[in-house]
């Protein structure tokens, strides 16, 4: 902190100003500023000396007393965390919430409560199985690490320590507990099972939009429930991704959840993707449906409305709730799929349980099944890392693979 050089020595008292001090006649105010560790000029006031140097006490202790305890190492890994999340500026609140609910819930109180100087690699490690004895996922333990070594990655950057004691710890557990099991899309038979059951039966009737849309685009969650009608081109057959509506809670720890409007989760999320005939369809057959019956929504967020897709309360839908529907189809498919097969006397077609992302990987699977062009399936699916599309690629051209031998084994070719 630079203080800034006055002019005026004394007070009206005579009292000798310290450096930084000054006292305003027309304002009758004592002033003191100083010039922030950013470089920005501040100021604040008091009508008495004693509250200004109260008031310079807290500002040292502030800037300089938390400063010291982290150089000197004395600080605890949660120190670490919030200095980081400090620093994150530009972050989305709903990745920040995120962030920091993952953190708070499995770290704060735990590992977060050891002294920075005193954590090891080993120590990190036994962290992540405690968690997994406890029950959690593989993946779930993989959110907090990101959270946890992105954390302590500053304390590195600020040479407060000269090793990031998370390097590696997950790649270790990921060893002992075997790789984790990756999100596999649906079959064909699988998905086609599930959108003629929603279709088929009146109860599920008012899905079948939603879902062929979601299966037919691989948009993202987000993506599905912030669509509007002002992002479907019927004319060009195109529907333009231009932003993504997120649920989950305030960073200021309300506990309240609340929809927010973002950009896509990338740059390369603003995209047009081309409508299948299908999409296509069910997008002219529920606009019409709307405004015959009148049932278009006014809901309006964050100066957005005309939305496609909403619930028998006029509001967009919560992610959570589409994921509890996919749930109960399922299940209710699944039940009504084992009687009939037993009727039929042949083999059941199980639909396992899925989210709406699986919806987004399996419709990115039919792609890589059908197109070899990895850049242009890089560009549909809104892909930031070409290495994502290429996992995902690899692991269908695998399937195929061992279809393509067992065609050969069956028929004798080789």
């Amino acid at each position: 902190m630079k203080l800034i050089c006055n002019k005026t020595r004394k007070d009206p008292k005579g009292r000798v100003l310290k450096k930084g001090e000054t006292y305003s006649k027309g304002k009758n105010l004592y002033v003191f500023s100083y010039t922030d560790p950013c470089g920005k000029r501040n100021s604040f006031y008091a009508k008495d000396i004693k509250k200004l140097r109260d008031k310079e006490k807290m500002l040292q202790r502030n800037l300089f007393d938390g400063l010291d305890a982290y150089l000197l190492a004395k600080a605890d890994v949660n120190y670490v965390f919030d200095r980081y999340i400090e620093t994150k500026y530009g972050l989305k609140n709903s990745t920040k919430a995120n962030y920091i609910y993952a953190y708070n819930k499995y770290v704060r109180d735990t590992l977060g409560k050891r002294k920075l100087s005193t954590v090891r690699y080993s120590d990190v490690v036994l962290f992540y199985k405690t968690l997994l004895d406890k029950g959690l996922s593989a993946g779930t333990i993989d959110n907090v690490h990101t959270v946890l070594h992105s954390a302590l990655q500053i304390a590195v950057r600020d040479n407060i320590i000269r090793m990031n004691p998370a390097d590696g710890a997950m790649a270790e557990v990921k060893r002992r507990i075997g790789r984790v099991s990756s999100r596999h899309s649906l079959t064909y038979e699988q998905e086609k099972a599930f959108l003629d059951y929603i279709e088929n039966n009146p109860d599920e009737e008012r899905w079948v939009s939603l879902f062929t849309v979601m299966f037919g685009t691989g948009c993202r969650i987000g993506e599905i429930i912030g669509l509007r009608w002002d992002d479907v081109d019927f004319e060009n057959r195109m529907i333009n991704i231009n932003h993504n509506v997120t649920y989950g809670p305030r960073v200021d720890n309300s506990f309240k959840c609340e929809f927010d409007v973002t950009l896509p989760k990338t740059k390369a999320g603003i995209r047009n993707i081309p409508m299948l005939d299908k999409v296509y369809n069910v997008l002219v057959k529920e606009k019409g449906v709307q405004e015959q019956k009148v049932r278009r929504s006014n809901y309006e967020l964050a100066g957005m409305k005309n939305f496609v897709f909403y619930n028998r309360y006029g509001t967009i839908h919560n992610p959570s709730s589409i994921n509890r529907v996919i749930k109960r189809i399922v299940n209710d498919y699944n039940n009504n799929e084992i009687l009939q097969a037993m009727s039929e006397d042949r083999d059941p077609v199980i639909i396992p349980q899925f989210s709406c992302h699986i919806a987004r990987h399996t419709f990115c699977s039919r792609l890589c099944e059908n197109d070899s062009n990895i850049k242009l399936i890089q560009q549909v699916m809104g892909h930031k890392d070409i290495q994502t599309t290429l996992d995902i690629y690899s692991e269908i051209s695998e399937c195929k693979c061992k279809e393509i031998f067992d065609g050969l084994n069956y028929k004798n070719v080789i």
